[in-house]
């Protein structure tokens, strides 16, 4: 009597000849494009009903490009003579930026500590934490403005509490979440030899998130360059009250100057901390 293994052995393993493989393959591939075609053409059906539903024309852009023509024929050639006025408002929306940015990322430091699940595993604790960040941001910063402008007056404060309220929502969840990313294992040796709390984030935790916790600076700092540009149609103070004036009054030349003066801007300090970015990470 034969074995079980031998019987095994002499099983016949069915083969698969080269059409059934191929009507396998083009069965697989037909699929996938299947699906492609449905995804794309759900997109299509989405963008047209969307562009029905705001009453979205080709004849509206063919209507306006003229008219786009006229305005850059106006702001062109731009008010040079306008730039000794505009330098002190520039200032000024730097300024609001970093304030905001700065203001906003201190008290960010300890929300993004009692937020993350691997540093604060009390869930009483966190999740009111995370309840609080989520309801920030989805507040716009312009809407953050409106309301400060109603309740402080017009002036740069206003401005600078709403960059304020925003840089703490978005820099708080960035680094909650890249604190839960980081390494275990410090963690785990600093408490086997007996480390409290304390002593675990000062020297195991913040090591690990203090580059990311930088970078999600910067990069919120240069959202709120853009920002606080923005911020002054509302009466929240900086070049955007200026800008606002000037095309109120059809000055587009003067426009035109205050916007390539913040383009300029908004280069050079994307291309500051950019650089400083990447020897961080």
């Amino acid at each position: 009597m034969k074995s079980d293994t031998n019987l095994a052995d002499s099983t016949p393993i069915p083969s698969i000849s080269p059409s059934s493989n191929y009507l396998i393959t083009n069965g697989l591939g037909n699929t996938k494009r299947s699906k492609r075609i449905a995804t794309w053409m759900l997109f299509i059906v989405i963008i047209v009903v969307c562009s029905i539903y705001i009453d979205v024309t080709p004849y509206q852009l063919f209507v306006g490009l003229p008219e786009m023509g006229v305005l850059l024929k106006e702001m062109f050639p731009p008010d040079w003579s306008y730039l000794p006025t505009i330098w002190a408002p520039m200032l000024q929306t730097i300024k609001i930026a970093v304030a905001g940015t700065i203001l906003g990322a201190i008290p960010a430091i300890p929300a993004a500590l009692f937020s993350a699940n691997n540093i604060t595993p009390n869930k009483w604790l966190s999740l009111p934490i995370r309840t609080l960040l989520n309801l920030v941001r989805t507040v716009p910063d312009l809407l953050f403005a409106a309301i400060f402008v109603a309740v402080f007056g017009i002036g740069p404060f206003a401005g600078m509490l709403a960059l304020l309220f925003f840089s703490f929502g978005i820099i708080a969840k960035l680094t909650y979440e890249s604190l839960e990313a980081i390494d275990p294992g410090p963690l785990e040796a600093m408490t086997a030899v007996g480390a409290n709390r304390i002593q675990i984030i000062v020297f195991g935790v913040i090591p690990q998130a203090l580059p990311a916790f930088i970078s999600y600076l910067l990069y919120t700092f240069e959202i709120n360059i853009r920002a606080a540009t923005v911020l002054g149609f509302v009466g929240a103070g900086g070049i955007g009250l200026l800008l606002n004036q000037s095309l109120g009054l059809f000055r587009y030349d003067r426009a035109a100057t205050i916007i390539i003066l913040t383009l300029a801007v908004v280069l050079i300090i994307d291309y500051t901390s950019t650089s400083i970015r990447r020897k961080l990470l």
